[in-house]
């Protein structure tokens, strides 16, 4: 009798690691938006007075965005050893790193306590949260898209990225529920603290139910295949991100134009735009968490419809699609958002979010195609992380740095345009990847794999294109 396929799931095994990989994105995207909603509403008061409303806000965006700087970092240790020890063992790390550093936030003292210490702790603290986050995208797709059913790549992997709204939906009802609750000078005084103190608990939860899945099958295979090259004709096995960059290169530069739009329009529609409904369309700050909140929900649904849609049609059609989207919604999203109606804020919020999820749901398993075993961990959070440094890390503070120097959103907008004009470039010069099996014999110890076959099936005029090139 044949045996089953090494990706194949256990019939009650794809659905608990989804789970498992659902929660502990939550969890972390939890605590690097609450960083960024704060960073909006309360940080540059308490660590960083004295300063102009619109710049304390620059500056606390800047701490904000240290974190991005530390996460290709996390991306390539993370990546190394997800690639060499598992992806499960990494995933528990980054988790535990993430919810320490956001608690350690909420037991900081401010400027008033502490001087120039607290903004110096809460940028340390702030580089921790970005390096754990650099390695846990990648580690939470791919051990969802290694396990699951190839037909169906596109959905499943597609819930791990569910955890980006999720996370904020969870960030910004605990803060709409605490500006609700309380006066705003007991919400500056202590109130912000809850949310993260909060994260302590949610850690907990994360870690038992991640420590109760498998370790993936394809990446198992993977490493008993390397092994016993090595055991029996001494093969030597590069390190990945060596590997990644000399035999994937092409497949990293994809990826990272890929996530131009992508992470820059996700964040002027869900961080900056805090800053745009509250200092220049004058809407309080629980009109403007209501909209993201309400936005996060309805992004939080289309995700896993996106992500089947691209099963049936394609990563690359999906993709652009989305990316066309977010750079033609750029201008009516800050028409709306200036007109100071709350109803016009949700409709542009969510428009948003709805054409953004179209790159975020079949980004999982596209950047997971991609790249092969041996060094998929590596390839595909490079690819995501690397660009975050030149995207999401300085979106919010160029966008209030336009907004300041302009006081008109038409600069954002055309910076949103200019984003998804590259992702649409980087998009249109990569091939379709939704057929490739992801055991592909890889073990990452010559660099040779089955792309290589792939590579020859092209020029013969069949087989599933690859982005790779040829290796000699």
């Amino acid at each position: 009798m044949a045996s089953p396929s090494p990706h194949t799931p256990t019939p009650n095994s794809l659905p608990r690691i989804v789970v498992a990989s659902l929660i502990g994105t939550t969890i972390e995207w939890y605590d690097f938006f609450l960083y960024g909603s704060a960073a909006a509403l309360v940080f540059n008061k308490l660590f960083f007075p004295g300063s102009d409303p619109l710049v304390g806000t620059l500056l606390s965006f800047l701490t904000y965005a240290v974190g991005f700087a530390a996460r290709p970092l996390g991306a390539l240790v993370f990546g190394h050893f997800g690639d060499r020890l598992g992806r499960k063992r990494l995933l528990v790390v980054s988790l535990l790193m993430m919810g320490g550093a956001t608690c350690a936030i909420g037991a900081l003292p401010t400027h008033a306590a502490a001087g120039s210490l607290a903004p110096v702790l809460l940028t340390a603290l702030r580089l921790v949260q970005g390096f754990a986050l650099g390695g846990e995208w990648g580690g939470a797709v791919l051990l969802v898209a290694e396990h699951g059913d190839p037909r169906r790549r596109g959905f499943w992997a597609s819930w791990p990225q569910t955890g980006a709204p999720a996370g904020q939906l969870l960030a910004s009802a605990v803060l709409s529920a605490l500006t609700t609750l309380l006066p705003d000078e007991e919400f500056t005084a202590w109130g912000w603290r809850i949310p993260f103190l909060l994260s302590g608990v949610l850690v907990i939860v994360g870690l038992w139910i991640r420590l109760s899945v498998d370790e993936s099958p394809v990446f198992k295979a993977a490493r008993a295949r390397a092994e016993a090259r090595r055991r029996d004709v001494g093969a030597r096995e590069r390190m990945p991100v060596v590997a990644v960059l000399r035999d994937q290169w092409r497949d990293v530069l994809v990826a990272m134009g890929a996530r131009m739009a992508e992470n820059i329009g996700y964040y002027v529609i869900t961080a900056f735009v805090l800053v745009y409904a509250t200092e220049h369309a004058h809407l309080p700050k629980q009109t403007a968490l209501n909209a993201v909140l309400i936005g996060s929900a309805v992004h939080f649904a289309v995700i896993p419809a996106w992500g089947a849609l691209s099963d049936r049609v394609g990563r690359r059609p999906v993709y652009l699609l989305g990316a066309v989207g977010v750079g033609a919604w750029a201008f009516p999203f800050f028409a709306l958002a200036g007109t100071g109606s709350s109803w016009a804020l949700v409709v542009a919020v969510t428009v948003g979010l709805v054409f953004h999820g179209a790159m975020y749901a079949p980004q999982a398993a596209f950047f997971s195609e991609m790249f092969t075993t041996g060094v998929r961990y590596s390839g595909a959070s490079i690819g995501a992380q690397f660009s975050s440094v030149a995207a999401g890390a300085p979106a919010p503070l160029i966008a209030t740095a336009l907004l300041a120097e302009h006081g008109s959103g038409t600069p954002v907008a055309l910076y949103v345009m200019a984003a998804a004009a590259l992702t649409v470039v980087a998009v249109g010069c990569a091939r379709e990847t939704r057929h490739r099996d992801l055991s592909d014999g890889s073990d990452g110890s010559d660099g040779r794999d089955e792309h290589d076959q792939e590579d020859r099936d092209d020029r013969n005029g069949h087989g599933t294109p690859s982005l790779a090139p040829e290796r000699r």
